[in-house]
């Protein structure tokens, strides 16, 4: 009689066995397919790909568009990484994974990066893009505007974060794509993906992919996700012996299977990728700004086949017609005080060029009176010797005792106002920065210093005091800097 009353139990446990591995587990199978591409960062070559052009649910791999755009907005002055970010109560209230906002706190902007960067944040994506440009819906546009330029060609963001949306899709080799752009348009940012752990002010948080940085040798990046729709998706790169490999992979089937078919596409990349590579780095797409302010610069396709491919600037022409200018002020016919400024400017030149500027005519030794020749320059007598300026002082009679001599005087501190992916744009923003802020710069020394990963744009020779002055005076203009000590 008790093996009879067990007996129904028994079946219900069968009958739920069977529904799961019937009908569970197909779905959940079918909900994430399987797509992965490997290319040599290098050069962009593919070395493999499988079903790398089907739009699939990108999970959290979405926020690398959205740092990306983050940084552009922070090279570009649109915001400052110290800036203090309210949160809202849409940004507070993103499911897991996230930091732990809380609507109407405060943060700097910087510890909102490292929470999504590291940690995987939704709540700090979401509160980035707000920041960025005021709401997701709009922050979305502009990932998406800036796939397009990347060449992301079948990617679609419709948040932040990367929590499942309809039409929220992107593939294995946008994925890559955007990996790449990643680690050559910013690799002062690109030590982010590295870290194990980092503070996000709030909180120390630690990597999602840690595991695979741990073990995998040379392993430096960059992006986990995981939905349910999604799977377990990864964006590795890994540097070896000068060989760059980024490998993308969606749909697997725990973290463990992830990471154990990364690390093997990764194998296969560097086994297949020739030792010696010239380097074709991605070229890095224009900056377009906010959306819907200023000029916007737009890509013209099909609706104008005799643009296509160019990039046209909306309203310009507009913009110039409208422009008000100040009219001139009108002048008197002769202006003495200008003729005889102009001339001791003349003068002077021509002392401290030690030569004399050639005339388009020879002067004439004299004019005679009454002549209709041009009057002759008037030149100021020189200034008797003996003339004391009432506005020097006194000379001291003390002969002054130099003990001395430095070329730096004290100045062994700098400052640091970025890293760059070439020398040429770490020099554009030394003279941009020095023209800025001429107030504690000018006579700072401009130097260019290369590192593994870009190029340090510094200003050296400066006192610890204007050293200091000088960069909160560039961070009250939203422009990084931190200072550097004498080494």
């Amino acid at each position: 009689m008790k093996a009879r009353g067990r007996q129904p139990v028994r079946w219900g446990l069968v009958a739920f066995a069977t529904f799961w591995m019937l009908v569970i587990v197909p779905l959940s199978a079918a909900a994430a397919p399987y797509a992965a591409l490997v290319m040599d960062a290098r050069n962009g070559e593919v070395l493999y790909s499988h079903n790398a052009d089907t739009r699939l649910h990108p999970a959290s791999l979405t926020k690398m568009m959205t740092l990306y755009v983050v940084f552009e907005a922070v090279e570009n002055g649109e915001i400052g990484l110290d800036d203090k970010v309210r949160i809202s109560a849409n940004a507070a209230n993103e499911p897991p994974s996230k930091l732990g906002l809380r609507a109407g706190q405060t943060i700097a902007l910087r510890y909102l990066i490292r929470a999504a960067a590291v940690r995987s944040a939704n709540d700090a994506a979401t509160a980035l893009g707000e920041a960025i440009e005021g709401s997701e819906a709009q922050f979305a546009r502009r990932m998406n505007r800036t796939a397009q330029a990347l060449g992301m060609t079948r990617t679609t963001f419709k948040n932040a974060h990367g929590l499942t949306q309809s039409g929220h899709l992107s593939t294995a080799r946008d994925m890559t794509i955007m990996g790449r752009h990643l680690f050559y348009d910013y690799p002062q940012y690109y030590n982010l993906f590295s870290r194990i752990t980092a503070n996000a002010g709030i909180a120390q948080v630690s990597h999602t992919n840690r595991r695979m940085l741990e073990s995998y040798r040379g392993a430096d990046g960059i992006k986990t996700g995981y939905t349910r729709a999604a799977g377990f998706n990864l964006t590795a790169s890994a540097e070896r012996g000068g060989e760059r490999i980024i490998a993308t992979v969606f749909g697997g089937q725990s973290t463990a299977a992830r990471n154990a078919k990364v690390a093997e596409l990764l194998d296969l990349g560097f086994n297949k990728a020739p030792n010696r590579v010239a380097l074709h780095r991605p070229a890095r797409p224009p900056y377009m700004g906010k959306i819907g302010s200023g000029p916007i610069m737009i890509a013209v396709g099909q609706d104008r086949p005799e643009l296509a491919g160019k990039t046209v600037r909306l309203a310009e022409a507009a913009a110039v017609r409208k422009s008000l200018r100040p009219q001139v002020r009108p002048m008197p016919q002769s202006a003495p005080v200008l003729v005889a400024a102009r001339s001791d400017i003349e003068r002077a030149l021509r002392a401290a060029q030690g030569t004399a500027v050639a005339s388009a005519e020879p002067e004439p030794a004299s004019i005679p009176q009454g002549s209709t020749g041009v009057t002759p320059e008037v030149r100021p007598e020189p200034r008797p010797e003996d003339v004391v300026l009432a506005s020097l002082p006194e000379a001291d009679p003390t002969p002054e005792v130099v003990t001395r001599v430095s070329t730096s005087g004290g100045r062994h501190w700098g400052i640091n106002v970025g890293r760059y992916p070439n020398e040429y744009k770490a020099r554009q923003v030394l003279l941009q920065t020095a023209l800025n802020e001429m107030a504690t710069l000018d006579g700072s020394l401009r130097k260019v210093v290369r590192r593994p990963s870009g190029f340090d744009a510094n200003f050296m020779g400066m006192t610890r005091e204007s050293a200091d002055l000088a960069c909160r005076r560039l961070q009250a203009k939203k422009i990084t800097c931190f200072m550097i000590g004498p080494s």
